[in-house]
């Protein structure tokens, strides 16, 4: 008689990790682990590498029209620079190739299941149990948890209700559901900019809902992406305040004020918020393509009331508020949560289990993807050090048991939003020492 998959025992894979995901982060992580001589699988829910970047899947929150909104050389794999003849912003097809061909040229693809849906993740000791979709279960030395942040929507709990189309910015594509309709877009960070922006150029009439006054900053200065320039301000070893001053010099230069435009005046210091980086924002609401509206106060049926008494008619209501940290597949309390997010020091190591990990969990205020390149690196040399260098694996061991620890100089604002913000040069420069630590 043939087991059931419910009561088929595991499949031994003690002498390997588990890596969830096929994006950026899963990726990066299982070429470094396979630097360091660790096996590993990597499951994959779609049928071919991206992640977030692999357009139109459920993995995916990118829109026809999205861009990167950090440069190509302040995002790219260090090891594995993006070509020059990308554009300085690559638009998500570009991205999404430039992973693949990342995969390629590691040898990756054989390494990864695609199609394959993790369903329950649970402790068996001192190793894991996977269990899949199609009943499979596995049991495996650890953990590697890659699968992204920006999935699960999360939506403002406002009174009323609304009766038009509404969708939150996760299942927005095209502006096809916008043309020639009076549009809300509630949310000012990147993506609510870039879609208010998207509305001017097809919608009857764009509204943007904001809860506070923001810093903008343009995309470039003098032709330079201005991450560039700030990167050498870091390096150059600049002091907070004088970046400030300069970033905030040249956005004046570039854009002008928000308040020159009649938006609200930033009730926050340069930084302390997620950077808002886009050069047409101001453009289209100094054109009165854009109305800005202060937050919400109610539904009302086929209008919106705000919290200044005025109200509009809607048809469309795009939520742009962000996403909840989320990880269905296994319990929060194997990810030792606290204040909203799990505990894990730098945002990816646990406090005490030394073989469950989390990379990619971060929001930096410049590019990713070398980020969590060191992330990864850091990783796999302390499982390969429980095993070659225990002395090394126990000092690290002391430093990761503090739990969440904030890194930089920036005290950024107090909101869900802020969560997981990091500021990318101290956040690396963390994560080198630490690399060194283990050799």
């Amino acid at each position: 008689m043939t087991a059931s998959p419910e009561t088929a025992p595991s499949q031994d894979r003690t002498d390997r990790y588990c890596i969830l995901g096929a994006g950026s982060s899963g990726l990066v992580m299982a070429k470094q682990f396979a630097d360091q001589g660790v096996a590993l699988d990597i499951l994959e829910r779609e049928d071919e590498i991206g992640g977030n970047w692999y357009f139109g899947t459920r993995a995916s929150a990118v829109y026809a029209s999205t861009h990167l909104i950090s440069s190509k050389r302040m995002t790219e794999f260090k090891d594995f620079p993006m070509p020059d003849k990308l554009p300085d912003y690559p638009n998500h097809r570009q991205v999404c190739e430039y992973l693949r061909s990342y995969a390629r040229h590691f040898e990756l693809y054989p390494r990864i299941e695609f199609n394959t849906t993790v369903e329950r993740i649970e402790p068996a000791g001192d190793q894991w149990e996977v269990r899949l979709a199609d009943g499979q279960r596995r049991r495996y030395a650890g953990i590697v948890i890659g699968n992204g942040h920006n999935w699960d929507p999360r939506y403002p709990d406002f009174p009323g209700e609304f009766t038009g189309t509404s969708l939150h910015a996760a299942a927005y594509k095209t502006p096809d559901v916008l043309r020639g309709r009076r549009v809300l877009v509630v949310g000012a960070g990147n993506s609510g900019c870039d879609i208010a922006v998207e509305s001017a150029q097809n919608a009857a009439a764009t509204f943007h809902s904001v809860r506070r006054g923001y810093h903008y900053m343009p995309k470039y200065f003098m032709g330079m992406p201005s991450d560039v320039l700030g990167e050498s301000l870091l390096r150059w070893h600049a002091p907070l305040w004088f970046r400030r001053a300069t970033a905030s010099i040249l956005a004046k230069m570039i854009l002008g004020w928000p308040q020159d435009y009649g938006l609200r005046k930033p009730d926050h210091r340069l930084f302390e918020t997620h950077p808002i980086v886009n050069s047409q924002m101001l453009y289209y609401v100094g054109h009165g393509d854009i109305t800005v509206k202060p937050d919400v106060e109610r539904l009302c049926g086929d209008r919106v009331r705000f919290v200044d008494g005025s109200e509009e008619p809607i048809d469309v209501l795009v939520y742009a508020t962000g996403y909840k940290i989320s990880f269905p597949f296994i319990d929060s309390e194997h990810l030792a949560w606290k204040d909203g997010r799990p505990d894990f020091y730098l945002n990816v190591f646990h406090p005490r289990l030394d073989n469950v990990f989390i990379v990619g969990l971060i929001q930096p205020d410049s590019g990713q993807f070398g980020l969590v390149e060191w992330q990864a690196r850091v990783i796999a040399r302390f499982v390969a050090a429980q095993k070659k260098q225990p002395a090394r694996a126990e000092k690290f061991r002391r430093i990761k048991s503090v739990g969440h620890v904030a890194i930089g100089k920036i005290k950024y604002l107090k909101s869900s939003r802020h969560l997981l913000e990091i500021e990318h040069f101290s956040y690396r420069k963390r994560l080198q020492k630490l690399a060194a630590i283990l050799g």
